[in-house]
């Protein structure tokens, strides 16, 4: 496939197709929609696993209508964040879909699920319930503020989780309204704790010998978590961390700066060497000895003169000449790409993050890359998420769990498929 500049992108299937899976063999079961719980079950499914998504027979996951544009009628998200995983249709209110539903789970290692805290309970699926008949099951649970705690009933969204987390605050510039960061940051934040709980779990049972448990994830705390050195701070001296607009303040120079052809580039060079390497590279060494920018602390008390002196000379040249020269100086500098730029970009080719997948309805896709990239199992893309909900039911009711087709035809007439 090729890009619009007509470069050629790899093809999602492996080069080295006969390297294994890191997680072949591990069965999983998504019940969860939109980010959160399926993000987790992309990144499984990317590494080997067998990821079982559930939906509602007559509610689909909301992610299937979701995005920016149309490609041939359809969303092109649900591409991204169902690649790999088998689709099916189960209705888990009905008392017959509970009954498939722990047929399935007696054969399988984890469980996603990110619907409101005590849904599971409510339709009496329980971890207690689910673990008379897995012992072994890891149960992971994604919510807004977590399975206990004074706001268990809450219902939570990213936007929210990153708001109440202290996040969303220190975005932004001061005086101004906390945007957000153009992407659900909250949820996806979420989906890597709850990779690395589910992957913890599974050390511990399978090495170990822990039975199977609970990974409690909360959007709140996963966003709470990134927060650095805000927590000790405040505790210690009270002081409330605020946003400081494009860099961060007492760290420069290391700020966005616009160039010549109007293109803003990243310039981060707060550290004594590199400061130095960029005062030679602008043509001014004798910044590097003058006293207000001798040292990383001098330079964050005369931030904004020293960010004046790098604006002023980056406005006079090119980006692409600011670049290649900043790059070859040793000095850490890079234009904010939007997403044409990214195409454009030989890395992400190279790197094999833009991958192309065919999809039989909509032809040829690109999607984004594995991360991360391991040496000996790799993980890969084999085909992107079924358009039709349930295309996976004949493989998993009949192939994993025998029904016959008399009982595949009494669950549709139910309404349970």
């Amino acid at each position: 496939m090729t890009s619009p500049q007509g470069r050629e992108y790899p093809a999602a299937s492996p080069q080295q197709p006969s390297r294994p899976s890191p997680l072949a063999g591990l069965r999983v079961v998504e019940l969860g929609s939109l980010i959160a719980g399926p993000f987790a079950g992309r990144l499984l499914a990317d590494f080997g696993a067998e990821v079982i998504k559930i939906e509602s027979p007559d509610r689909p996951d909301p992610l299937r209508e979701w995005g920016s544009v149309r490609h041939k009628g359809h969303a092109l998200w649900w591409s991204v964040q169902s690649r790999n995983k088998k689709c099916i249709t189960l209705d888990i209110r009905k008392a017959r879909g509970q009954e498939v539903l722990l047929d399935i789970l007696e054969q399988t290692d984890v469980l996603v699920e990110n619907m409101r805290a005590g849904t599971l309970e409510r339709l009496g699926l329980g971890p207690e319930t689910l673990w008379k008949r897995n012992r072994g099951l890891i149960i992971a649970r994604v919510s807004g503020f977590g399975q206990d705690g004074p706001y268990v009933a809450r219902a939570g969204y990213a936007s929210v989780a990153e708001a109440m987390s202290g996040l969303r605050q220190l975005n932004g510039y001061p005086g101004q309204p906390p945007p957000r960061t153009g992407i659900s940051l909250g949820d996806s934040l979420a989906s890597l704790f709850a990779i690395q709980g589910i992957l913890v779990a599974l050390y511990a049972r399978d090495v170990n010998g822990t039975p199977g448990q609970v990974v409690d994830v909360s959007l709140v705390e996963s966003c709470f978590a990134m927060l650095e050195g805000a927590v000790p701070e405040y505790a210690a001296t009270g002081f409330v961390k605020g946003p400081s607009g494009t860099g961060l303040a007492g760290i420069a120079p290391s700020n966005i700066f616009r160039c010549a052809d109007g293109t803003w580039v990243i310039i981060a060079a707060n550290q004594d060497s590199v400061f130095r390497r960029l005062a030679a590279a602008m043509g001014r060494p004798e910044l590097a000895d003058d006293p207000r920018f001798a040292n990383h602390e001098a330079r964050g008390r005369h931030q904004d003169e020293i960010e004046k002196i790098v604006a002023d000379w980056a406005v006079l040249h090119d980006s692409g000449q600011v670049d290649a020269l900043l790059n070859e100086a040793g000095v850490a500098c890079g234009p904010i790409y939007d997403m044409a730029d990214v195409f454009s970009d030989p890395l992400f080719r190279d790197r094999e993050m833009l991958l192309r997948a065919t999809d039989p309805d909509l032809g040829e896709l690109t999607l984004p890359g594995v991360v991360p990239k391991l040496s000996a199992t790799p993980g890969r893309v084999t085909w992107p998420g079924p358009i039709r909900p349930g295309a996976h039911n004949e493989e998993i009711f009949a192939g994993l769990l025998g029904l016959s087709q008399d009982d595949l035809r009494a669950l549709r007439d139910a309404g349970v498929v």
